[in-house]
């Protein structure tokens, strides 16, 4: 009995988590790629900088591999990609001109990254790649030039959302295309996988239009200056910034690496629209009035190194927060930054100045759906089955749920998890045989060298500090040669810390008498046994458990 074929869906990154999208379509020997995002780490990952996808199966499949297609060019969807070049060759990349525009400033900074041929797709291309067909679809979000994808398959048409909002007053009037969705749908849709983010927020999201007409009240009763932070990627609202500087007549500079590499892309393609005479380097600021200046900068996070943090903590080098200026936060704190962002804002109001953020006014809205706009996504596409798609677990059940309300059968709904492989044929669907999956830590230079024990270590050494125990040892006796030489680093004073001090040495050295009388000569065994005892010694005085690392030096 022949064997039909399955479409099958690997997440190799994106389920259960926000950020690290990246999804894999493969049809018998043809595979697609789906967005290639970063993550940034947990508070447990220390020293690590990003968080990046297990592209193992990608590696062994490579021959497979058609293309890579992006769907917007936030880096949650492509900020993984100078990574993933590195470790796959002569790939097809198919993309907005934005987004395109974003992945070649960022391959700029990377080098060695092979032949890889950059495709500009637009709204309403459709390409082959093997057996998909892939058609972009135009949906607003809080980035231009962002797209829904219709892959079209041997055994039915999947529509994965990719991140969206349907704004009926969208900055750049280009509505999410509802009625091609509405088509598809009558024409038969085998599953869709749909962003989850925000299906916990009923309603629909606010328009960004609202956003800008905030700004324009805020900028026409500002009388010093106005710095404000957003998301480097959010264009149309930097572009509804810029707007109001300009009828205000004020200047505008931008702080910030990702704000000022962002614009500057964004600028050279025609994205952002702002007078010859309105932009200005930011060290020239000091040659206007305080009433003509405007900042657009990076750090509505709280993140220590962006712009506005080091603007409040007087480490920037052009600019210091001082008394009058009015600082706006255009963002929402993401899960996880909200002591950051509430540290930030105590720091602007102690240096005298004003401080609006989301809570005040509308200066923020989501790029995400709400649960109004996710169910007239379902009643247009009717979809067989359905997968809830980028969000944390809470986001993805109460999605099913919602599925369910709206008629799709509970047996139709599945919940993935990152390395889950979801078969379908034309009438059935089931979970497969798993795939390798799971994070890829970056730090610094290093890709993936940091692991589960590095990070165990560091949280070790955060948490109780470090001694290191020095012994120098005659080679032909095995006797200490003098007192052992003990470094305490984050654990205790050693200064102050004298009898705790002795006691330890004393410890060491009734281990090392007690191998000395046994005659042992085994240094690896002899350094456990230091560990072990001083250990025990420590926990017992301290209730404490640094890292000893003893050091045997045989002279």
């Amino acid at each position: 009995m022949v064997k039909t074929p399955h479409l099958k869906v690997m997440p190799l990154g994106g389920m259960n988590e926000i950020g690290k999208n990246m999804t894999a379509y493969q049809y018998e020997n043809d595979i697609i790629v789906v967005d290639a995002g970063l993550a940034f780490p947990d508070d447990d990952m220390l020293g690590i900088d990003i968080v990046i996808p297990d592209i193992t199966f990608l590696k062994k499949n490579q021959d497979k591999i058609r293309g890579l297609v992006y769907t917007h060019g936030h880096e949650d969807h492509i900020g993984a990609t100078p990574y993933v070049l590195k470790q796959l060759s002569d790939l097809q990349l198919y993309g907005s001109r934005l987004t395109m525009g974003l992945i070649e400033n960022k391959l700029k900074e990377h080098k060695g990254l092979g032949k890889h041929k950059k495709n500009v797709v637009k709204a309403g291309d459709v390409v082959q790649l093997g057996a998909f067909e892939v058609e972009f679809i135009h949906v607003s979000h809080s980035i231009p030039d962002a797209f829904s994808l219709a892959i079209k398959t041997p055994v039915g048409t999947v529509i994965q959302t990719g991140d969206f909002k349907i704004d009926f007053t969208p900055i750049d009037g280009l509505m999410t295309d509802l009625p091609r969705f509405a088509q598809l749908g009558s024409e038969g849709v085998l599953a869709l996988f749909a962003d989850s983010t925000n299906v916990e927020r009923p309603g629909f999201t606010m328009s960004e239009r609202t956003v800008g007409e905030t700004f324009e009240e805020i900028f026409h009763h500002s009388e010093g200056r106005i710095i404000v932070a957003s998301f480097s990627s959010n264009v149309h609202r930097v572009q509804q910034i810029i707007n109001s500087a300009m009828a205000n007549g004020r200047k505008v500079a931008f702080a910030g690496r990702s704000m000022i590499n962002v614009s500057t892309v964004s600028l050279e393609l025609g994205y952002l629209n702002v007078d010859d005479d309105t932009l200005i380097d930011l060290k020239d600021i000091d040659r206007y009035p305080d009433n003509e200046i405007t900042i657009i900068t990076t750090g509505s996070q709280g993140e220590p190194m962006s712009g506005l943090s080091r603007m409040a903590t007087n480490e920037h080098r052009q600019v210091e927060i001082r008394q009058g200026d009015l600082v706006v936060l255009s963002s929402s704190p993401i899960p996880g930054n909200e002591k950051s962002v509430t540290r930030i804002i105590n720091l602007l109001y102690e240096k005298g100045a004003n401080v609006i953020y989301n809570e005040l006014a509308d200066v923020h809205t989501s790029g995400h759906a709400c649960e109004g706009e996710l169910k007239l996504i379902h009643a247009l596409v009717k979809p067989k089955f359905f997968v809830p798609f980028h969000g944390e677990y809470n986001h993805l059940r109460r999605h099913a749920q919602m599925a369910e309300e709206m008629g799709i059968p509970n047996e139709n709904i599945f919940i993935m998890r990152t390395g889950d492989t979801l078969e379908f044929s034309r009438i059935h669907a089931k979970f497969g045989k798993p795939v390798p999956s799971g994070n890829v830590m970056i730090d610094g230079l290093g890709v993936g060298d940091v692991g589960n024990v590095v990070l165990r270590d560091r949280k070790h050494l955060a948490e109780d500090g470090l001694m290191i125990v020095v012994v120098a040892i005659r080679k032909d006796t095995g006797e200490m040669i003098n007192a052992p030489d003990i470094i305490s680093r984050g654990f205790v004073y050693v200064r102050e810390s004298e009898e705790l001090m002795n006691g330890a040495r004393d410890t060491i050295t009734a281990t090392l008498n007690k191998s000395i009388a046994q005659n042992v000569r085994d240094w690896t065994g002899l350094k456990s046994s230091i560990r072990d005892a001083l250990r025990s010694f420590l926990y017992e005085k301290t209730r404490r458990s640094p890292m000893i690392l003893p050091v045997i030096i045989e002279v």
